[in-house]
């Protein structure tokens, strides 16, 4: 019994990485029981960050290595995605120099409910993406299209994160209760070197007509090299005026109300 415990232990300092998070589900699936897992956190082989949720007792928890366990280990259909993947893309110097503190995840399933109660100092914001996109919402037809891309994470696992292109969409739905005007507007004077051809495939599978006029209006205000590539009679704007925000003026291109005193653009 002595022999088959301690070949369990070493089982799990070979599937379960120092630093990352495993649910009670995963256990289950390795042979490690309820009874078990008790005896291996009565014995500090195991700590318990919040319920329902393991790890072993070396390795600080981060969010990135949570999100790595919620991808990796746990098959979490869940991506990185709007700012939070800006930010990890070396587009920091446009947001926050701090780093984000809201991370925010898209994803068709909603993650687990433990997820918000873990002791970090981010917080986490879920996006179904399937509001936002048609096909593209799936983690697997987003990342053979190249919207989605895996980016080094913490140690050798690799976190699935929104392109740029992705993310700027993502980012613009978030206006404008959650993101600003002025923001935004400063991350697309930055992103110079977008693929056109991810942007014209995300464009035809975006269901938002916000999103897309939005993408239009601060394309035309910075006028980037790729905006030519872009084919626009292939995108639909649909009909009708949106007011975005109270007291803001209409562009009679894009039928939007937008801020009077955005100031012109660089």
């Amino acid at each position: 019994m002595a022999e088959q415990k301690h070949g369990k232990l070493n089982q799990l300092e070979r599937t379960l990485p120092e630093g990352l998070l495993a649910d009670a589900a995963w256990m289950e699936r390795h042979g490690y029981s309820t009874s078990l897992r008790s005896q291996y956190v009565s014995a500090g082989w195991l700590v318990q960050p919040v319920r329902g949720t393991y790890k072993r007792p070396l390795g600080e928890l981060d969010w990135q290595k949570t999100i790595v366990s919620l991808q990796k280990l746990m098959g979490r259909h869940l991506a990185v995605g709007g700012r939070t993947a800006l930010d990890m893309q070396g587009f920091s110097h446009y947001l926050s120099a701090t780093g984000p503190s809201t991370i925010q995840l898209y994803g068709t399933e909603p993650p687990p409910g433990w997820l918000v109660k873990l002791p970090l100092k981010e917080t986490f914001r879920f996006h179904q993406s399937q509001a936002l996109f048609k096909s593209l919402a799936e983690n697997k037809d987003a990342l053979q299209a190249g919207t989605l891309r895996e980016v080094p994470g913490p140690s050798d696992w690799p976190l699935v994160v929104s392109t740029p292109e992705r993310a700027l969409l993502e980012m613009l739905d978030e206006l404008p209760g959650r993101e600003s005007f002025h923001q935004v507007d400063m991350v697309v004077e930055g992103l110079r070197t977008l693929s056109p051809r991810r942007l014209q495939t995300l464009l035809a599978d975006c269901k938002s007509v916000k999103v897309k006029r939005l993408f239009f209006w601060f394309a035309d205000r910075h006028n980037p090299t790729w905006l030519k590539q872009i084919d626009r009679a292939a995108v639909s704007l649909g009909s009708g005026k949106r007011m975005l925000i109270k007291g803001g003026k209409l562009d009679p291109k894009y039928l939007i109300t937008v801020p009077k005193n955005l100031g012109a653009p660089v």
